[in-house]
């Protein structure tokens, strides 16, 4: 028979809720690790005092009992494990698996037991429910009723807070049987009480979490916080790990308690308890024990008068009370020689501290992640400014955690740190990136810096579908207006549109001869650098929607035919996982499969050629007509306009030099003979003449008689 079993998925049933995690038997004992906490219970086999085996609602399960009273449930075991796990407990632990089921007839009256740590309801000889009574906060009595409060459970949706159980009246040898109920009930409870003289106080600590100064009173089974407005009783059997972590500033020091369950303020829960020192603080501490008591209950990790620096002090009794280890950052320095990282995490700026074994943050809020529950990190380029990158960590189980503005200088010494820990990750890419992908052709403050940041070195943030991404797309439009981009042309631009505006108003002018010397050059200027712009435009919209497509290739034919498979196989896929995954499976296809499509790519090619021709003969010929058609039109269009401008420059010239006499007698027609280009020309003229200071000739005696008449 084996010396071990081990069982995965397993779930331990705690204060109501269910925890999974691994269960291995051993001949040791009994070992049980929590998957999401990682905390681990062992069960010597010497402490086994019955085991049964029952059926519950997850299947299967696994009740142990041990001499001093304590109480362990596994649950997720299947009916065919039973013999497996009865032969090992015979051979190992010298138990009988009894099997035992549970009572489902509905009834509410029966039998209370007290057995060790548990509550028993029985109906004859079978268990209804059972109740540890460590999860009792509270039990009061009443006129034949006892009620029993419970500890809120923050990891169930829905707790029990409340039971009351009703007990009969009788006087057996003068004892009330519900004063027996309760006291049975207290004597087992998870009820605190500061019974006798603390051990040692510390007067007035900072704590950042829960925030304020505090006097924590050690007592031998747990941790007295006591405050000016709240006051919090930690039993050490809470006390899950211990943190002593260097302030990057070298004169402070974080003692964290990571507590599991955590402490509650109203609806606030803390897991982490965080002290802040200062190292400059020394105590001298007197234990309030004897010589004796202290070396036989400490083993000599204690002495009864103790000196040094305050936080040396607490944590030193805080290890020896609660027995863990206390965690020190590992071989890790950052940019500046300190052991943390300055960053964010959720808006509030922090300190990320890289462990043997994993990360911790301080201290608001506070987040402890441990490398095996880590599915890959993450570098990305910071959102506000290139000076900075972000670290994100995702686990196992999807959370994410975002830490940003991290200085660019950090990224090398985490990088490195994450790799020698062998993490996953995420956006691992090239190593060297071509210098024309960060090249900064914009002045400073345009698209182009963005451009480079995004492409730079020594950020290597690429994954293989980023440069089929909407981002690259953009980046790529932004890159091709960058060529075309001449510093000092939009004066020009500006300059253009106010001469055109100007030309249609005052072209006539003697005295602007110069700036229409000027115009003809920018005029010419912006036709010849816009041409092959609308030329482009002009091929774009003159594309025939006729025309045959191109034949796809052998690939794309063969993704277009499986990709519904694809998708089915993989349900939820996304796009580009789809397109990752097709590439994988083209890749590991044979050579045989690959001929095949090859030959239907090179059919479909014959299949375009021929109708190419076919096209060239018959409708390319016909479009090529209308176009000639559309083009002809607009040239005529031109010429006609070409033809008018002309014709009102000539007329313009005309009464230009035509005499004063002749001008006067046309300026006396009525309106609905004057046409629109003599109105504007001796409009113009008039405030020409006005603005340049030349007086028109007096008119003749007879031009003035004959106005008169």
């Amino acid at each position: 028979m084996a010396d071990t079993l081990e069982f995965n998925e397993i779930y331990q049933e705690v204060k109501g809720s269910m925890n999974d995690g691994r269960l291995r038997l051993s001949r040791q004992g009994v070992i049980f690790k929590n998957s999401k906490t990682g905390k681990v219970d062992n069960i010597q086999a010497s402490e086994l005092a019955e085991g049964v085996w029952r059926r519950v609602a997850l299947g299967h399960g696994l009740k142990l009992l041990t001499k001093n009273g304590h109480v362990y449930k596994y649950d997720g075991f299947r009916e065919s494990e039973f013999d497996k796990l009865s032969d090992f407990f015979k051979a190992h632990y010298r138990l009988e698996l009894a099997e035992k089921d549970l009572c489902v007839k509905g009834w509410n009256w029966g039998t209370v037991r007290f057995g060790g740590q548990l509550l028993s309801f029985d109906i004859g000889e079978q268990p209804v429910f059972e109740i540890p009574l460590s999860n009792v906060s509270q039990c009061t009595t009443g006129k034949n009723e006892v009620t029993l409060e419970f500890h809120q459970n923050d990891d169930a949706e829905v707790s029990l807070m409340e039971v009351r159980f009703y007990v009969p009246p009788t006087q057996e040898d003068g004892v009330d049987p519900v004063e027996a109920f309760a006291q049975n009930v207290l004597s087992k409870a998870d009820v605190i009480q500061a019974t006798g003289d603390a051990i040692c106080i510390f007067r007035e600590l900072q704590c950042l979490t829960p925030r304020g100064r505090y006097d924590i009173r050690i007592y031998p089974t747990f941790l007295h916080l006591h405050g000016k407005t709240f006051d919090y009783k930690i039993p050490y059997t809470t006390v899950l790990r211990l943190f002593l972590l260097p302030h990057k500033d070298q004169r402070q020091m974080f003692f964290v308690i990571s507590l599991d369950p955590p402490i509650k303020q109203g609806q606030t829960r803390y897991h982490f308890l965080i002290l802040l020192f200062s190292k400059d603080e020394d105590i001298s501490l007197t234990l309030n024990m004897n010589e004796e008591e202290v070396e036989k209950r400490f083993e000599g990790r204690l002495t009864k008068n103790m000196s040094g620096s305050l936080y040396e002090m607490v944590s030193r009794v805080m290890k020896a009370l609660v027995n863990r280890k206390i965690t020190v950052p590992g071989n890790f320095q950052g940019h500046s020689g300190a052991q943390c990282i300055t960053c964010s995490y959720k808006a509030s700026s922090g300190l990320l501290y890289p462990l043997e074994r994993g990360f911790i943050y301080v201290h608001k809020p506070p987040v402890h992640i441990r490398f095996d529950e880590i599915s890959f990190v993450n570098f990305a380029r910071g959102t506000t400014t290139t000076r900075s990158f972000d670290f994100e960590i995702e686990t196992k189980q999807g959370t994410q955690y975002t830490f940003s503005s991290i200085e660019r200088e950090e990224y090398g010494k985490l990088f490195d740190f994450v790799n020698a820990k062998k993490l996953n990750i995420k956006n691992r890419g090239l190593k060297e990136v071509p210098a024309e992908w960060g090249r900064n052709r914009r002045p400073a403050g345009g698209l182009g810096r963005g451009l480079r940041a995004v492409f730079s070195p020594e950020f290597c943030c690429f994954s293989p579908f980023f440069f089929f991404s909407p981002l690259f797309s953009l980046l790529a439009l932004v890159e091709e207006k960058d060529e075309s981009f001449n510093p000092g042309e939009e004066d020009d631009d500006v300059a253009e549109e106010f001469d055109s505006n100007a030309s249609a108003s005052s072209s006539s002018g003697d005295g602007d001869s110069d700036r229409d010397e000027k115009k003809p050059a920018k005029k010419a200027k912006i036709v010849k650098d816009r041409k092959p712009r609308k030329k482009q435009l002009e091929s774009k919209k003159g594309k025939d929607p006729n025309a045959p497509k191109r034949p796809m290739s052998a690939y794309m034919l063969w993704l277009n035919a499986n990709r519904e498979k694809i998708k089915s196989d993989h349900p939820g896929i996304s796009i580009t996982d789809l397109s990752k995954k097709a590439g994988e499976l083209w890749k590991a296809m044979s050579k045989e499969k690959k001929e095949e499509w090859d030959r239907k790519a090179e059919d479909a090619r014959r299949d375009y050629e021929k109708a190419m021709k076919e096209y060239s003969v018959g409708g390319k010929s016909e479009s090529s007509k209308a176009e000639r058609s559309k083009k002809k039109k607009k040239k005529q269009e031109k010429q006609m306009k070409g033809k008018a401008e002309k014709k009102s420059a000539t007329s313009r010239s005309l009464s230009s030099t035509k005499s004063p006499a002749k001008n006067m007698s046309e300026s006396f027609k009525s309106k609905e003979f004057v046409s629109s280009d003599e109105s504007s020309s001796g409009e113009s003229k008039k405030e020409d003449s006005e603005e340049e200071g030349v007086a028109s000739p007096p008119p003749s005696s007879e031009e003035s008689a004959s106005g008169s008449d």
